[in-house]
């Protein structure tokens, strides 16, 4: 072999044995997680602007059939206590305000109310409903006052709708780990004071914490698309309330 030849042969070796090397690199790289990129294996938002990653979680909370939302909401100066089951046609769950606590279902249009003797006693000024109304579904008219403010409790598209707004500038906060391991971007209106959403980066990009703007309370949701059952009351478990709900 000439010299000539032998000095091609060692650049031919030389060139494979670096482009190895660099290969396996790249494959080390990928398998640690791209570099330490935080958005390596997720849903992809977290690269976006703060006002896209709004709009897609947003779209996401829309079109998912049912969702669970737990924590405190505040409105007109009352705080709400909320575990809540919601879903397109209907939703169920308790709310508790004052220190009274109250089971509210709706199935489509219709709206029942179920609560203890403690909270109809206090509702009615005596103890003459205790035992009529104690631990019984009542069926709100759709007429009274109660139903247009508890049913939105029970409305997944009008209590998202509501919730799910950040007011002010939109800027990311960046990345976050929540409280089972999901990793999370957050988003903030005004630097928090316009509030704060973490959503998820695994899966659709879902909303899985709200913190409202102004100190209006701190949601928390979850089994976002998992369906859930509801029914009417039987007929023996239903009574009739008899005159205008109580709305405290």
């Amino acid at each position: 072999m000439t010299a000539i030849s032998q000095g091609r042969t060692r650049r031919t070796a030389l060139v494979t044995a670096t482009c190895a090397l660099a290969v396996t690199g790249a494959m080390v790289l990928s398998a640690c997680g791209g570099g330490d990129d935080p958005d390596a294996g997720t849903n992809g938002v977290g690269k976006l602007p703060a006002d896209r990653i709004e709009a897609r979680t947003r779209a996401a909370a829309d079109a998912a059939p049912a969702v669970r939302l737990s924590g405190t909401v505040v409105t007109s100066g009352r705080t709400y206590q909320l575990d809540m089951q919601l879903k397109t046609d209907g939703g169920s769950g308790s709310v508790t305000s004052q220190g009274a606590t109250f089971k509210l279902l709706r199935v489509g249009k219709e709206l029942y109310l179920k609560a203890d003797a403690d909270f109809w006693n206090h509702a009615d000024g005596s103890d003459g409903a205790t035992g009529k109304l104690d631990g019984k579904y009542v069926k709100v008219p759709q007429g009274d006052p109660a139903y247009r403010k508890f049913s939105g409790f029970t409305d997944k598209g009008v209590l998202l709708d509501g919730l799910l707004t950040l007011h002010g500038t939109l800027a990311t906060e960046g990345h976050h780990t929540d409280q089972s391991g999901t990793r999370t971007i957050r988003i903030t209106g005004d630097k928090g004071s316009g509030g704060t959403l973490d959503v998820s980066l695994e899966g659709r990009p879902y909303p899985l914490r709200l913190v409202r703007a102004g100190g209006a309370g701190t949601l928390g949701f979850a089994d976002w698309g998992k369906d859930f059952t509801v029914k009417e009351p039987a007929p023996s478990d239903t009574v009739d309330y008899g005159k205008q709900l109580p709305t405290s």
